[in-house]
């Protein structure tokens, strides 16, 4: 599974250097590469991005 972000996204861009996958690209909102997200299963703390989003939009993917 991945997580994906949603149109509340405000691209503020302090995801993108904390994703330890590099799968966050830039864009109107930024998007999450599913083949390569892994949900920071290897992290300590669990998903990095969740952890800094200051808005909330980023969730599991369905």
């Amino acid at each position: 599974m991945a997580m994906r972000i949603t149109d509340e996204c405000t691209a503020c861009g302090l995801c993108i250097p904390e994703c330890p996958t590099n799968s966050i690209t830039e864009g109107d909102i930024y998007v999450i590469d599913p083949d390569t997200c892994n949900e920071c299963e290897d992290q300590e703390d669990g998903s990095q991005c969740v952890a800094v989003c200051p808005v909330e939009c980023i969730e599991k993917a369905e």
